[in-house]
């Protein structure tokens, strides 16, 4: 143990024993809060906004998976140019690198009638090789649709809004009418499930059916789709896999003679994906604005520390210690109190995370946040760094202030009381 290690603990550790007479301890005190405090935002605005974007995310990928495989000739709309997926392009797709799971979708604008309300949907037909997890996960009544390959089934499942809207329950029939060639064509289907994401704009607008009805309806050939959704095993490859279908298949082309488009889920949601983007930069600047807040009360807890013991630190120049030892006596004192408030700060702040995640007693309004309630996603990872950076960050800011004890003169301050 070195000398200015066993004096900086002899200081800190006596303290703690004060009997309250001298003016120091609740400054020290104020300055361990900042620390807790400050640490504890930090560690809730990371776990909220990394919560936040990827509930965001999956939500939307849920709706149209990782990566869309489509005719080039695609516009915006619905309605949608077909291409012919075959088992050779299948198996090409199931054997990249990364895809976790392919499957073909189609969609086709609709308007659902009952006896008193009426309600524009999409209609997204799925196939047998329908990816069900996700809806799975949001169904709140009902069972899960399961669609064969050979047999038509009528079943859909519809969101919670939507059945809301148009009065409808588990069970019921409706019909809806689709526009195809000026001619308008019925369809009627029963309600097998009704699922709830809290995605209101997606969650009103979509329907899923068997594909085999907008085959039919559109006189598609069985091998025909919108497109084929693509499911990936790492968000984090995204662009790299996306770049890679991309121009793996650039000059490929159907047995109609159609080129393929391939686009991720953030080129075909740029809106929502640049406002998570957003969410970083907001989350930075408050990291930086808590840490300069924290660094700030423990630059006045040091002051005030360090002319508190005037006497003392003109003593042990007198005895010869210089001023670098004598500024590393101090700055251990700073780590000592530095490394309590960031305890109190990790216990503080995880703790809030805990029962966030556990009960969601912070609630938020789907429509305008996508979500009901404040998620939670906090990794070990993301803990450790916060923890290192306003260590590290908190120590360099002492550095300044321990530099007052330079000025400090033994022959006047041995006799300073």
């Amino acid at each position: 143990m070195s000398l200015e290690f066993f004096i900086a603990n002899r200081i800190h550790f006596l303290r703690e024993k004060d009997d309250g007479k001298r003016a120091t301890p609740p400054v020290i005190r104020i300055a361990m809060a900042g620390i807790a405090v400050g640490l504890a935002v930090m560690i809730v605005a990371v776990a909220i906004v990394i919560g936040f974007k990827k509930e965001v995310r999956n939500k939307v990928i849920g709706f149209g998976s990782h990566i869309q495989l489509t005719n080039f000739d695609n516009n915006n709309s619905y309605e949608a140019t077909p291409i012919a997926v075959g088992d050779s392009l299948r198996r090409a797709l199931e054997a990249t690198d990364g895809v976790r799971h392919v499957e073909s979708f189609a969609t086709k604008p609709g308007i659902i009638k009952t006896e008193t309300d009426f309600q524009g949907v999409v209609m997204k037909g799925m196939g047998a090789d329908f990816d069900t997890v996700f809806f799975k996960e949001h169904l709140t009544e009902g069972q899960m649709v399961a669609y064969d390959s050979l047999k038509l089934s009528n079943k859909v499942l519809m969101s919670r809004t939507t059945a809301m809207l148009l009065r409808l329950s588990c069970g019921d029939s409706f019909i809806v009418y689709f526009v195809n060639n000026k001619d308008v064509r019925a369809r009627k289907f029963d309600i097998a499930g009704i699922y709830d994401t809290g995605f209101t704009d997606y969650d009103k607008l979509f329907v899923l059916c068997d594909i085999k009805h907008l085959r039919r309806l559109n006189g598609w050939d069985s091998d025909m789709a919108s497109g084929v959704g693509i499911y990936i095993d790492d968000y984090e490859r995204l662009d790299e896999l996306t770049d890679e279908l991309y121009f793996s298949l650039i000059d490929t082309k159907d047995r109609l003679g159609n080129t393929y488009y391939v686009r991720s889920i953030k080129e075909l949601n740029p809106m929502i994906f640049n406002w998570l983007a957003v969410l970083d930069s907001n989350v930075v600047l408050l990291l930086i604005l808590m840490i300069i807040v924290s660094g700030f009360t423990m630059i006045s807890g040091l002051l005030i520390i360090i002319l508190e013991r005037t006497n003392m630190i003109g003593v042990l120049k007198a005895l010869g210690e210089s001023d670098y030892s004598i500024r590393k006596i101090f700055l251990y004192i700073s780590m000592f109190l530095i490394i309590k408030g960031m305890i109190w700060g990790n216990v503080i702040g995880i703790a809030f995370c805990f029962l966030q995640a556990k009960f969601g007693f912070l609630t938020l309004n789907p429509e305008s946040y996508y979500l009901d309630s404040v998620p939670i996603e906090l990794g070990w990872v993301s803990l450790l760094l916060i923890n290192i950076g306003t260590f590290v960050i908190s120590m360099l800011m002492m550095i300044a202030p321990s530099y007052l004890i330079s000025k400090i003169e033994p022959t006047k301050s041995i006799r300073f009381e």
